[in-house]
């Protein structure tokens, strides 16, 4: 086969499994989540992902959503949140729904559409938007052909960028899963964030057929040159290209702390539903209820050091440690 004709089959295979994997349906708490949040603004589609797509709905699970937007506005909030989205992308939001007589929640984060490409790509020195979208995700609605098209493409560009950054951590020759297991290694040591040794294992693990079949035409894509003998890989990478990578993914580790930790300063002015956040998740891990007035809701840096002070005074942190 040809090399153009091998890149060509390789496109349509992505494309194929990718499009496939966002149209495959979800939970209907799911959909009936959607539909609420769709009314909210103007987004040209929302994708559903995370460990409530990985392991179903429980009582206590976080559901985790995109909303992508065609510009900052079409999302309603204050002009101080749409330029901290602008500036450092995404602003996170928390929303509840009932729904059958059980309560429903969900963080959804909030990009542009041209935030999204950027973010899914190769170059940025975030990690954050990439590694999630290599990850399975569904397109739970999209606002017409154009929006889901794009999408699909962006999603196609977080697989081929994890894809091409594995090839770069695994090993010299080994199944798919290492290199996936080696990337995802490399991206939660990156972010600041508290999960458990093994969590990208964990990833790849659930999804094993998927990360297979994936691996090689991403590496078709981006132009990794490899050999496959009996089911093992071997990306063709010399010393100088490994040198260099983890040259680059050095700078990466060293700012995606500080950019995971400038979120969350600025979450503390844009987080809209941040409180309920805040109570929920403690009364979930202490069983602490914290009572929250319309006040606390509308001046958290206010009200939060009291509330803070008087669930320490009742031991909900001792706890929860």
């Amino acid at each position: 086969m040809s090399g153009a004709s091998q890149l060509l089959s390789a496109v349509k295979q992505l494309t194929h499994h990718v499009a496939a994997e966002l149209q495959t349906p979800v939970a209907p708490e799911v959909r009936e989540f959607v539909s609420e949040l769709k009314d909210k603004g103007r987004p040209l589609g929302i994708l559903f992902y995370g460990s409530g797509l990985r392991g179903g709905i429980q009582s206590d699970t976080l559901l985790d959503f995109y909303v992508i937007l065609d510009k900052q506005s079409d999302w309603p909030r204050s002009l101080a949140a749409r330029i901290g989205n602008a500036l450092l992308p995404p602003n996170v939001e928390y929303y509840e729904i009932e729904s059958g007589g059980k309560t429903l929640r969900a963080k959804v984060a909030i990009l542009t559409l041209a935030q999204f490409r950027k973010l899914t790509g190769f170059t940025p020195w975030d990690t954050t938007v990439w590694a999630r979208f290599s990850q399975p995700v569904r397109l739970v609605w999209f606002a017409n052909e154009k929006a889901e098209v794009a999408l699909t493409r962006s999603v196609m560009r977080a697989v081929i960028t994890g894809a091409r950054w594995a090839a770069c951590f695994g090993p010299e020759k080994g199944q798919a899963e290492e290199f996936w297991n080696a990337l995802y290694q490399r991206t939660y040591q990156t972010e600041l964030r508290v999960e458990k040794a093994g969590r990208g294992a964990s990833i790849v693990a659930a999804y094993p057929e998927r990360y297979a079949a994936l691996l090689v035409p991403c590496w078709i894509i981006a132009g990794v040159r490899f050999i496959e003998e009996a089911g093992l890989l071997s990306p063709m990478l010399s010393a100088q290209e490994r040198e260099k990578s983890n040259a680059d993914w050095l700078w990466r580790k060293k700012i995606g702390k500080p950019l995971n930790i400038a979120r969350l300063v600025k979450a503390a002015f844009t987080f809209a539903g941040g409180p309920r956040y805040a109570a929920w998740k403690i009364e979930r891990h202490s069983g602490i209820s914290v009572p929250l007035t319309p006040f606390a809701e509308k001046h958290p840096l206010i009200a939060g050091p009291p509330i803070l002070w008087k669930l320490w005074r009742k031991g909900a942190f001792q706890k929860s440690s």
